[in-house]
């Protein structure tokens, strides 16, 4: 990729009416003959606008990684290339987004995590109360509770399975995986926005690539992923799902 595309790739508009969810996204795709946005959004999906005839953008229902759907319908070509986006709204460019979240057992389904990793992610995510006599947190272990041995089963199984989970929990499978990131970050003017719209490898090469490890904090980490027990939900069960995050303002260089 060149200079100038890594450019295109990013930038900063005023939006009119500001944004609060996809609507927006679907609304200036929608309106692409007079939105700046747009234009700069088809020039980094690597479209020439000359050659556009139409744009339809609509919202994904369901729990895919795709939140938006277009379609774009090129002059002279029969065929409409259908492009799915995910789209990450951030107002704290240092701040971290939840990407996936589920109970442990339907990640055991999508990985066949063994039974030895498996057992030990539920004390970590608070499925099982801890094993040892004295543990930070009575809800849960933390991954530093571990012993060395049992740390490193875990770590294996990340290292392992690395390519895998990073692409499940980033881009998705089927049809409506998430072939794009859109992030858009509001800034102190709320009419002003930066973002960023990238590839998903190159996506899954930022946050995916690193060290598989174990926080200060008692997480695990894969690249600049990081995965915690869920936590909050006013101490309902749903607390002790497994939940993968990232920062999506680091795509902004």
């Amino acid at each position: 990729m060149t200079e100038n595309q890594i450019l295109v790739n990013r930038g900063s508009e005023t939006a009119k009416n500001g944004f609060k969810n996809e609507i927006f996204v679907i609304e200036e795709f929608n309106n692409w003959k007079t939105s700046h946005l747009a234009h700069s959004w088809l020039s980094a999906m690597n479209y020439i606008l000359d050659e556009i005839e139409s744009v339809k953008a609509t919202k994904v229902d369901g729990s895919f990684k795709a939140d938006v759907q277009v379609n774009i319908e090129i002059k002279l070509k029969t065929l409409v290339d259908i492009q799915n986006l995910q789209v990450k709204l951030v107002s704290n460019p240092k701040g971290f987004n939840q990407i996936d979240k589920r109970w442990l057992r339907s990640y055991s389904e999508l990985w066949n995590i063994p039974e030895d990793v498996y057992t030990l992610l539920q004390y970590f995510t608070g499925e099982n109360k801890p094993k040892i006599a004295t543990p930070k947190d009575k809800r849960r272990m933390f991954a530093y509770e571990f012993s060395d041995e049992e740390q490193q089963i875990i770590l294996n199984f990340f290292e392992k399975n690395k390519t895998l989970i990073v692409s499940d929990i980033l881009k998705g499978r089927g049809k409506f995986a998430a072939e794009w990131m859109l992030v858009i970050v509001k800034l102190k003017d709320v009419k002003l926005i930066q973002w960023a719209l990238e590839p998903m490898n190159k996506v899954l090469n930022h946050f995916g690539n690193g060290e598989i490890s174990i926080t200060t904090r008692g997480s695990f980490k894969i690249g600049n992923i990081t995965i915690q027990r869920k936590g909050g939900d006013n101490g309902r069960e749903s607390a002790n799902m497994l939940q993968f995050k990232i920062n999506p303002a680091e795509l902004l260089g």
